[in-house]
């Protein structure tokens, strides 16, 4: 590799990055906390379009970002974050000793003017508080990664080639198939975070993913699908697929031809038709990957339900103050939970969050009741309760945002065969598609890649185009059949914030049922 910057770089600078942070860090004045994040990563991409080589990289980037609480009068946050190339490595920790002293003088100036509004509106200034972290264990720990093909030795020709192939594959399948882009992708990324209280946290994420988007066409209508599979795990991940417990996902080539053929069937379907009233759905895991995300995963993070993000990503109906949450009360059938859990695999996957906190299961719904948030170790000092492990960054230059880990619906005890047989009339939906969802959450709009009508506890005719709408109580508080076939699906571009952080998460479920609107394209 041409480049000066491998994920060996960690290993390299580690004792210093913890010693400027144990050591030069704590003589900052007013300091109360510092904390630093440095990432490192190899990656390789190969992207073909109708059956022809398009774009290929082997590449790298590294970046850091630091956080200070500190003030005199009042504490505020201070943060800096930044690109780093080869020529900056020798000059590291002057770099990140400059990038420590500037969020230390933005820390201090929102400190002091939190202190000047407080003193200035008296009443309603009482409401600003020093910015505090709820306390953690303070771990010094290395997490490697896990793979069978180590991504910085696979060959970028092996990677062109084999996407080349499939890709020319897709290409012959069947005329009707009149578009196809693949692109294969896999890295190895290396993560440290230092700070102030003498965490010393090294994890290394290996990570594989195929994406295939295809066009179906037929003298009725056009249908273009678009998923990816992938696993923090080497290219083991396109040759083989994976089989593991919660998850079953099958290798590349056949993942794209099922979508290529899905595309065609589905371009001469009907469209789906709308009802004005709420019918009898049952919906599969992979739908309610999506399901999970938006109406649970979502609404649970406590920076969205604290108004954090309020301007450009909306609210939780889970929490309208303080003094008015959801917390304790039914949201849901006593046949729901939902959880979201770390230790789960798949792209949800971690030990520890970019606050150093421990990564552990948060319980959503436990049989009906809304239990908790996902949180920070501010938001946690802010609402109450421990911190739980979902402050996270796409970039180690960004400032991290709660997000999901791997958020799902619990297994229920129903056969998924018998939710079917049990339906006289309903639909069926199938693989989750496009979702619209109310800045609260509090309703929604999900559509399926695929609708079947069910009749007499049997799958009929195949719709496109359709979904479902909803109240998010309603619909939760209707289901009435759980099933036992949980699985877990990779969810690539989640993104949230300003400026928009894209992150890949785990979602999933069993099949479930419930009643609600459908909406169509006809």
């Amino acid at each position: 590799m041409a480049h000066g910057i491998t994920t060996d770089l960690i290993e390299r600078v580690k004792e210093m990055v913890g010693e400027l942070c144990t050591g030069w860090a704590r003589t900052l004045p007013d300091l109360v906390h510092a904390d630093v994040r440095l990432e490192a990563m190899e990656s390789k991409v190969a992207s073909v379009e109708n059956g022809e080589p398009k774009f290929a990289n082997d590449d790298y980037a590294c970046a850091f970002g630091v956080r200070v609480l500190a003030g005199r009068r009042m504490v505020g946050a201070g943060y800096l974050g930044g690109s780093l190339g080869a020529a900056d490595v020798p000059r590291l920790r002057e770099i990140l000793r400059e990038a420590l002293g500037r969020a230390l003088r933005r820390a201090a100036a929102s400190g002091e003017a939190k202190a000047q509004a407080r003193d200035k509106h008296r009443g309603l200034g009482a409401s600003l508080a020093d910015t505090r972290l709820a306390a953690v264990r303070i771990a010094r720990e290395v997490v490697p990664a896990v793979y069978g093909v180590d991504p910085r030795i696979l060959p970028l020709a092996d990677m062109v080639r084999a996407t080349t192939e499939l890709g020319r594959e897709l290409r012959a399948l069947d005329p009707r198939l009149t578009y196809s882009h693949l692109a294969t992708h896999t890295e190895l990324s290396r993560e440290l975070f230092c700070s102030s209280e003498g965490a010393l946290i090294d994890q290394t994420f290996a990570l594989t993913q195929g994406m295939a988007y295809v066009v179906g066409t037929t003298a009725e209508s056009s249908q273009e699908l678009y998923d990816v599979v992938g696993h923090q795990r080497g290219w083991e991940i396109v040759t083989d697929g994976v089989r593991e417990e919660s998850m079953e996902l099958p290798d590349f080539r056949t993942f794209a031809l099922g979508l290529a053929r899905e595309a065609i069937d589905l371009a001469a379907a009907p469209a789906l038709p709308s009802t004005d009233r709420d019918v009898v759905v049952v919906t599969d895991p992979h739908y309610n990957a999506l399901v999970a995300h938006e109406i649970v995963g979502h609404p649970s993070e406590l920076d969205r339900g604290l108004k954090m993000e309020m301007a450009y990503a909306g609210r939780s109906w889970l929490l309208g103050g303080l003094d008015d949450t959801q917390v304790g009360r039914p949201i849901a059938s006593p046949l729901v939970s939902a959880y979201s859990d770390p230790a789960l695999p798949g792209y949800g996957h971690y030990a520890y969050d970019h606050d150093g906190t421990p990564a552990r299961r948060v319980v959503h719904i436990d049989r009906g009741i809304f239990h908790g948030f996902l949180n920070s170790r501010q938001t946690a000092a802010v609402f109450g309760g421990e911190p739980n492990g979902h402050y996270k960054a796409s970039d180690a230059s960004l400032v991290p945002l709660i997000r999901m880990s791997n958020t799902v619906f619990a297994a229920g005890a129903d056969d998924p065969r018998r939710i079917l047989r049990d339906v006289e009339r309903g639909y069926y939906l199938a693989a989750h598609r496009i979702p619209s969802i109310a800045e609260s959450r509090e309703n929604f709009r999900i559509s399926a890649r695929r609708v079947y009508e069910i009749r007499n506890g049997e799958l009929g005719r195949l719709y496109r185009d359709g979904g479902i709408t909803a109240d998010t109580r309603d619909y939760l508080m209707n289901v009435d059949a759980v099933g036992t076939d949980f699985r877990l699906h990779p969810i690539p571009n989640c993104g949230k914030g300003q400026p928009m952080q894209t992150k890949r998460l785990g979602n999933g479920g069993p099949t479930m049922r419930s009643r609600a609107r459908l909406t169509g394209g006809s």
